[in-house]
């Protein structure tokens, strides 16, 4: 038997949605960067009204300094809520937002040292540095593993450089200038930024929770939907391939039907268990050889199957899928004749041609169906089995497009055939039983 072709099998576009949901996140985060920002400038607004006698020109330094990143880091907001909403917002521009929520929590909580002239040891009196839960809170809302990593790594690695930061010279009343970050004013921002950090997980948690409410109820539809359609249509089924497969379209598709002979008598005075035990093994079988050969089982119809071959290769698969059949037949058949039962032999038909392929039904009964002539002429090659006394009958169009050469792959030719509702003779070529 000819090597199997690999048959790529539609997939949903998983990179695209993933890349479309990781934006919609970033827009997210726009939205609450422009909430932290504003609320940040209320508290600060809040703490200057109760500080309005300290003259410190140091203090007025850091409110100047806070006022500009949280007027900045409000500004980066709004732009990238408004490039995401004009869909100017490229994917690889969410690693540029990432690095400057890094940047402006680093930079605002160095020059902040530097303006106060705290040694690195007493880093953490500095309310800036309180920012970093919320900008980590960004990360785990972004729903990605690798950039909530990087982050970590590198404010990491910066407040690490900063808390072995010494200044250059040593600042006059530091003992004071560290009191005055300990106040009520400075706590008061740190228990702001401790709540919006809360706030943007409480976020995260909710959108979480609805992308798993969202995927447990398309895994459902996927699943009530399968339970009519073939299990290999899955794939389309995502992002509104339901109404796609309604539509119905016309297409070049192999048809293989395989029956059982002999089944309708060797059932009679049998057990209902030992039928259903034959069925299963049959169907086991049907469903190996398939699925090795990427082919769709349309349905099963008592102790027949009729299976479809489409895409790349088609005709090629499903000559491999009929010659599968034959041998695994074959194969069964001596099994049973050794153990001692009846030895039950198959038909194959196998046909190439246009079928209109759809999804028909209500959405209470759904069925993925082929309908046209090429159906109709597999379905009566295999019936052609028993007349010509073959297990696989082949039509001439499904081996021309398989490339196969019947002269060479053990074919015999047989009387071309006039089947019915057809005005020309079909050439037909037959295998025996191996």
């Amino acid at each position: 038997m000819r090597l199997l072709q690999a048959h790529a099998t539609a997939r949903p576009q998983e990179p695209a949605l993933l890349t479309a949901a990781e934006v919609e996140a970033e827009r997210i985060v726009a939205l609450l960067r422009i909430a932290v920002a504003l609320g940040l400038m209320l508290a600060m607004m809040l703490a200057i009204d109760s500080v309005r006698a300290i003259e410190e020109p140091h203090l007025r330094r850091q409110i100047g300094l806070a006022a500009a990143t949280l007027l900045s880091y409000l500004t980066v907001g709004g732009l990238i809520y408004w490039a995401i909403g004009k869909g100017l917002f490229k994917p690889w521009m969410i690693w540029l937002a990432v690095l400057a929520d890094c940047a402006f929590l680093l930079l605002n909580t160095f020059l902040s040292l530097v303006n106060t002239g705290v040694p690195g040891g007493a880093l953490f009196v500095m309310p800036a540095v309180w920012m970093a839960p919320v900008v980590l809170a960004f990360g785990v809302l972004r729903l990605n593993p690798l950039r909530l990593a990087v982050m970590l790594v590198l404010i990491a690695a910066g407040l690490g450089w900063m808390i072995l930061w010494q200044p250059p010279q040593t600042t006059p009343d530091l003992a004071g200038r560290i009191a005055l970050s300990l106040a009520s004013p400075p706590n008061v921002m740190r228990l702001v930024m401790l709540c919006l950090a809360g706030a943007v997980l409480v976020v995260a948690a909710v959108r979480t929770r609805n992308l798993l409410h969202r995927s447990i109820d398309e895994a459902r539809q996927k699943a009530n939907l399968t339970r009519y359609l073939p299990a290999q249509l899955a794939g389309r089924l995502a992002g509104g391939g339901l109404e796609a497969l309604q539509e119905g379209r016309q297409q070049p598709m192999a048809i293989l039907f395989i029956d059982i002979r002999g089944f309708t008598s060797w059932c009679e005075g049998r057990e209902p268990h030992e039928v259903s035990t034959l069925i299963t093994e049959f169907r086991a079988r049907v469903e190996d050889v398939a699925g090795r050969t990427s082919g769709l089982i349309d349905k099963y119809i008592g102790d027949a199957a009729m299976i479809l071959f489409e895409g790349e290769h088609a005709a090629t698969r499903a000559l491999d899928c009929a010659e599968g059949l034959l041998a695994e037949m074959a194969a069964w058949c001596r099994m049973r004749e050794q153990a001692g039962d009846t030895g039950l032999a198959a038909g194959i038909g196998v046909h190439w041609g246009e079928v209109f392929s759809g999804v028909t039904g209500t959405p209470e009964r759904l069925e993925y169906s082929v309908f046209g002539d090429t159906v109709n002429t597999a379905a009566r090659l295999e019936q052609l089995t028993k007349v010509h006394g073959m297990a696989l009958i082949a039509s001439e169009a499904l081996l021309q497009q398989a490339g196969a050469e019947p002269a060479r792959n053990g074919w015999t030719a047989l009387p071309a055939e006039v089947l019915r509702g057809r005005s020309q003779r079909l050439a037909l070529f037959g295998k025996a039983q191996g």
